[in-house]
């Protein structure tokens, strides 16, 4: 069932078109990873959703609710971390969590404390003194002390040390098992990889590519390492074969997936003697489309 769904969306400050025909879903308990480099439209896509900026054109839902009009209703039920905190400086990091709970009418004490615990944050210093990390921390400890049904993160651990990134993950896999919806905005790729069902790639304000890990990874290169008794001949020559390279006595390459099993048929009659492979990331993925102006969806 669809939590959230994006229609058509387009945003125009003056000329310049920042989101052009979005569209967009997040079901219900899952976790929607949203990429793209900075300057490609996320965070506009997000201020959007959250009825900070209002669509030029299209239609933006949330719980069935439209995203503008609906706004107060809609926040009832979401938990927003931006990338960049801003805080009260005046206001110690255990009064602004407390004060977000109160807003929201919630009364989950001992979660915060487990959360303030889990990612190591002084909750007695003033907003003033934190560096940008605890910051985030203060943010994230207080949306996830939050019974909400939607998570709208956008780069959620920007200045986070790795270990608390491994925090935040398993704060987003606890929600997603309590069946509640993450929608995850952020370049880190391999973040995204560990922990989300689908994703959106969205490039220059157009989402080029929507799908499970699954289903996209048909775009994206295994890479071969491969030691053979005699020399592999007319390797350049094989359709979708790129990037080969010498490693001691092997040859190195990628292949397009849709091209493997002529490639592997081709190399096995020179009597394999080692064969590596790497499956196809994300990253692998988010490169191709992102290798030069006009080629997204394929590669050079």
């Amino acid at each position: 069932m669809s939590l959230l769904k994006i229609s058509g969306l387009t945003k125009k400050f003056g000329k310049f078109t920042a989101l052009d025909d979005v569209n967009m879903e997040v079901n219900e308990g899952e976790v929607f990873g949203f990429i793209g480099p900075n300057g490609a439209g996320k965070s506009t896509t997000i201020r959007v959703l959250l009825g900070i900026l209002k669509a030029t054109e299209g239609e933006v839902k949330i719980f069935g609710k439209d995203a503008w009009k609906d706004a107060v209703e809609i926040h009832k039920r979401i938990a927003y971390v931006p990338g960049d905190v801003n805080l009260w400086p005046n206001l110690s990091g255990g009064e602004v969590i407390d004060l977000f709970m109160k807003l929201r009418g919630g009364n989950h004490k001992d979660r915060r404390d487990e959360l303030i615990q889990k990612f190591d944050l002084d909750p007695t210093k003033k907003c003033r003194t934190y560096s940008k990390g605890n910051r985030q921390k203060v943010a994230l400890v207080a949306a996830f002390s939050l019974e909400a049904d939607l998570y709208i993160l956008d780069e959620p651990t920007s200045g986070l040390d790795p270990l608390m990134e491994k925090v935040f993950q398993e704060c987003v896999l606890d929600a997603k098992k309590k069946g509640k919806s993450v929608l995850l905005s952020s370049h880190i790729l391999s973040e995204v990889e560990k922990l989300c069902d689908r994703v959106g790639i969205i490039r220059q304000g157009e989402i080029i590519e929507t799908g499970s890990l699954d289903e996209l990874r048909h775009l994206t290169r295994t890479s071969l390492l491969v030691e053979t008794k005699q020399p592999i001949a007319n390797l350049k020559q094989l359709q979708g074969v790129h990037d080969i390279g010498e490693k001691e006595q092997a040859l190195s390459f990628q292949v397009d997936t849709e091209e493997l099993d002529n490639v592997m048929n081709h190399i096995t009659s020179f009597g394999i003697v080692k064969l590596e492979s790497a499956p196809p990331t994300l990253e692998d993925l988010f490169m191709r489309h992102y290798e030069g102006p006009g080629k997204a969806g394929g590669a050079s």
